[in-house]
């Protein structure tokens, strides 16, 4: 079983992100290889923690032929500005969640992101590593993109707010909330009663302290690296959606490097995905104590009210016929009838 970071191991390990260039030099080469991979959150996650050991293991068992040069929090520019950059060849690695900007190139991928559509974890894994991943990740390829096998945890999804919580549907009713840049999040909120407002991850805090926004939503893993919390009040169980991110590769660059780096690089980078998503659902279970401690006052939440409400305003109807029978019967096949 892969070793669970604590939380306070986070900063410690965190520090060595982005920093491979100030080490002393390890093997007797440069690089053949040189990747550069974007992420959109700060370096003291999960995401970043686990691809910063990644990184160092992939050079180490490639004997220095292969570094990945890891760039969080956005450093590389904001996910539209990155996922371009992944396709022009200027950046060659970028994780991306499927529900966010690769939906505007892929559709498909937004599928699960559906509002309420996963119970638990067991549920979801079995349909994003069964044959709804198996479907998206072909769908990635068909658009010219290399995906990795594992798909990496970003957890379910809670609703903050400066004004009050987040109960039933109706006290979301013409609340200012900010969604991440995707017309999955805006249809669900609008299906909720929210006036919900895409705004890139790197406005956030902002956004939340000048009172643009009222409210936000997010696991408590990015709560607590972005310390969103500093702008909260209130923090509500929603779980209302699931988020993760795809390994991304520019095609040109992964078909110069050998077949036995690639295998062991992606080997490797599942390896760690595996171990990520341990640790986020072990974390994001016991932030609630932290942010707590912090100021975040919790409440949990009925999911019945919720999805009663989208099946009203017609928005499951509305994404099975955008997605189609075919993918959102693959959906279906794991979670149940979504009305």
């Amino acid at each position: 079983m892969p070793k669970v970071i604590t939380r306070r191991g986070f900063a410690a390990l965190a520090g060595g992100v982005g920093v491979t260039a100030a080490m002393p030099p390890r093997y007797a080469h440069a690089a053949e290889f040189t990747f550069k991979i974007g992420t959109n959150v700060p370096a003291s996650h999960p995401l970043n923690v686990h691809l910063s050991r990644a990184a160092e293991q992939v050079k180490a068992e490639t004997d220095g032929r292969f570094e990945l040069r890891l760039f969080p929090a956005n450093q590389l520019g904001a996910d539209a500005d990155m996922l371009s950059q992944l396709r022009s060849g200027g950046l060659e690695c970028f994780l991306n969640s499927g529900v966010n900007v690769l939906s505007t190139l892929i559709p498909s991928a937004s599928i699960s992101g559906v509002g309420f559509a996963f119970k638990d974890y067991p549920s979801l894994w079995s349909a994003m590593d069964g044959k709804l991943g198996a479907y998206l990740r072909g769908q990635i390829s068909r658009a010219g993109i290399v995906v990795l096998d594992k798909v990496w945890d970003n957890g379910f999804r809670l609703i903050t707010s400066s004004v009050k919580p987040i109960s039933q549907p109706d006290d979301l009713r013409g609340m200012k909330i900010r969604v991440p840049v995707s017309a999955m999040w805006l249809s669900l909120f609008r299906a909720l009663g929210a006036a919900p407002t895409s705004l890139n991850f790197a406005e956030v805090y902002s956004a939340l302290q000048t009172k643009v926004v009222d409210g936000q939503e997010n696991p408590p893993a990015i709560i607590q690296a972005a310390k969103l919390y500093e702008v909260q009040k209130y923090a509500s169980v929603t779980n209302h959606m699931w988020d993760g991110w795809w390994f991304l590769i520019n095609r040109r660059a992964w078909g110069r490097v050998p077949t036995n780096l690639q295998e062991t690089a992606a080997r490797i980078l599942n390896a760690a995905c595996m171990a990520e998503r341990e640790d986020v659902a072990r974390q994001n279970a016991a932030l609630r104590t932290d942010l707590s401690n912090a100021g975040l006052i919790f409440n949990d939440v009925d999911q019945g009210t919720f999805r009663e409400k989208l099946t009203a305003a017609g928005f499951y109807r509305e994404w099975r016929s955008k997605f189609g029978e075919e993918t959102w019967g693959l959906l279906e096949e794991t979670v149940g009838t979504l009305a």
